[in-house]
């Protein structure tokens, strides 16, 4: 598989999902995780909190952590486009509060952006713009073998 020269910058969010294998992959589209805006500046999603609780009705921490992880993986994706693939190989994830209802926004931000390597801050917030979690994720860049 090749691929042919295109600009990531120019990409619409479906034309971008179109390129990646898996769209955005099974769990997130379980967890009903959406992406609203992607550039190589910022990567925004969303997420439900309800089907994502944990025992106690509470936002699962590891929802965030998979919204985290996704948008962090994306920005990866879109930095090392098309010759690189994104591997996360560390994130972390600090709670700040709860959600109980309504709806999650991710904001993934680069830390770093390498040659074999990126790292992504994500802040979660809830409608309110109140801080959930902060999370960082860090990705090897490894080269693409379909190029």
């Amino acid at each position: 598989m090749t691929h042919s020269p295109i600009s990531i910058d120019d990409l619409t969010i479906e034309q971008f999902l179109e390129l990646m294998p898996q769209g955005m992959g099974g769990l997130n589209e379980k967890m009903g995780v959406e992406l609203v805006e992607i550039s190589r500046e910022r990567i925004v999603g969303t997420m439900p909190v309800e089907g994502n609780t944990q025992p106690m009705g509470l936002l699962h921490g590891g929802a965030s952590v998979v919204l985290a992880e996704s948008l962090g993986s994306i920005g990866s994706v879109l930095h090392g486009y098309p010759s690189k693939i994104a591997v996360g190989v560390d994130i972390n994830a600090t709670h700040h509060r709860s959600a109980t209802s309504g709806i999650v926004t991710g904001v993934a931000t680069p830390v770093h952006l390498g040659r074999s390597s990126t790292c992504f801050e994500v802040v979660i917030t809830d409608e309110q713009g109140r801080r959930l979690c902060t999370s960082r994720i860090t990705c090897a860049l490894l080269d693409n073998p379909g190029i």
